[in-house]
């Protein structure tokens, strides 16, 4: 049996073999900040954008990106926030959501560009 954390972490190294080969530079994997976590932070050009993974492996429930709530938004954001303090970035940002719906190697990877703001 695949544990719920297993896939969440399979769904993550898709969504950066993604991302790698569409030319982000991956930062950060995993950024906590209090109660505030970003699946993936990666850059391009001179964009800094803060990525949520959602994992479904079908839609009988709903779209995957559908499961990103307002409180999580806002977590995101926060931490969002704290890295850029961290990181001294003053330079453009954007939140994004990957959605990878389907299992083993028959999966779908949709890009949600500026998702939320």
């Amino acid at each position: 049996m695949v544990m719920r954390k297993d896939i969440g972490k399979n769904g993550e190294d898709e969504a950066l073999r993604f991302l790698e080969a569409e030319g982000y530079e991956i930062l950060q994997r995993n950024y906590r900040f209090k109660r505030s976590e970003i699946d993936l932070v990666v850059k391009k050009d001179d964009l800094l954008i803060f990525v949520e993974v959602k994992v479904r492996s079908s839609n009988s429930f709903g779209y995957p990106e559908s499961f990103v709530s307002d409180n999580q938004i806002d977590r995101i954001m926060a931490g969002a926030e704290e890295y850029q303090y961290q990181n001294n970035w003053i330079g453009n940002i954007r939140f994004d959501i990957i959605s990878i719906e389907g299992k083993g190697s028959d999966l779908k990877i949709t890009h949600f560009k500026d998702a939320f703001h």
